[in-house]
């Protein structure tokens, strides 16, 4: 008992910086946002408690609407197709091929290049008068949208641009691809096994657990994207790409209406939150864990 209690303390140790950081910067946030969601607060002004005023006050927002609207469309437009690039990427990849490290390497690197980089880009690729974009399509006589610029367009070339940084689930697609076992493939074959059939009946039930992880984590990012529409339209053009985080980042920062921002964070944090116990409470119909 003495020698466990010995290795709890030194594990305890190791890990306090971490311990000591989740406490002061994740922990007490975590919690004082909950209270202060039933407060009226400001940076320069003192805390009033007011119940439910806030949580009242948002379902009466036009603006909450739209920019809950604008994040489920988000959401439901970068986590299928992130799906399909990536996994399309690494089965495509999984082929023995010797140059397969680098093009590996070569889609990774895009996923790790800082935000206010990528939107610079993406800017001059989208730009609706002098963009690559609209100068490709120019060449072959279409017109092209106004892209970051229009309402109707806005969400969609923003879905688009984010798959730029799919690398890090292609290199997970890639792993999961990897840990299947041959043997499997070639009984397939022996019995005559087509190689749709085959990506159906292997490989798919096979990777099931890597696209629930997938899911989950992607819908959770997908509902905090904050960083691409920020930099790229600050919620614009008409609001049209107002995401709940950066609604939520406005009052708090530029506003100052903290217990406001508050009970936003923890309406996000619900849906969140409830879209992660659906995809648990479904994955037992459709998950496969080989082996069991």
């Amino acid at each position: 008992m003495k020698k466990e209690r010995k290795n709890i303390l030194k594990g305890l140790i190791f890990i306090s910086p971490w311990l000591f950081g989740f406490i002061i910067f994740t922990l007490i946030p975590f919690i004082a946002s909950f209270y202060y969601s039933f407060t009226e607060f400001s940076i320069t002004t003192d805390v009033k408690w007011i119940g439910t005023e806030n949580y009242v006050k948002i379902f009466n927002d036009p603006l909450f609407w739209k920019s809950l609207k604008n994040t489920l469309i988000f959401a439901i437009g970068l986590v299928p197709l992130g799906l399909i690039v990536a996994l399309g990427i690494a089965f495509l990849l999984n082929k023995p091929l010797k140059e397969v490290a680098f093009y590996r390497a070569a889609i990774y690197m895009p996923s790790i290049v800082p935000a206010f980089a990528f939107s610079a880009v993406v800017t001059w690729f989208f730009h609706p008068y002098l963009g690559l974009v609209n100068s490709l399509l120019d060449l072959i006589g279409v017109e092209g949208p106004l892209w970051l610029s229009s309402e109707k367009w806005v969400k969609p070339t923003i879905i688009i641009a984010a798959q730029w940084g799919v690398g890090s689930a292609m290199l997970i697609f890639s792993a999961a691809l990897k840990d299947i076992p041959k043997e499997l493939y070639e009984s397939a074959k022996i019995d005559g096994a087509k190689s749709f059939t085959m990506f159906r009946k292997i490989t798919l039930p096979l990777i099931t657990p890597t696209i629930l992880y997938y899911l989950i984590t992607s819908t959770i990012g997908a509902l905090q994207i904050f960083d691409l529409p920020m930099l790229l339209t600050n919620g614009g053009p008409a609001n049209a790409s107002l995401s709940l985080s950066i609604y939520i980042y406005k009052h708090a920062f530029t506003y100052t209406n903290m217990g406001y921002a508050s009970a936003l964070s923890w309406i996000l944090f619900g849906l969140t939150f409830i879209l992660t116990l659906l995809y648990f409470a479904t994955s037992k119909k459709w998950v496969y864990y080989f082996g069991n």
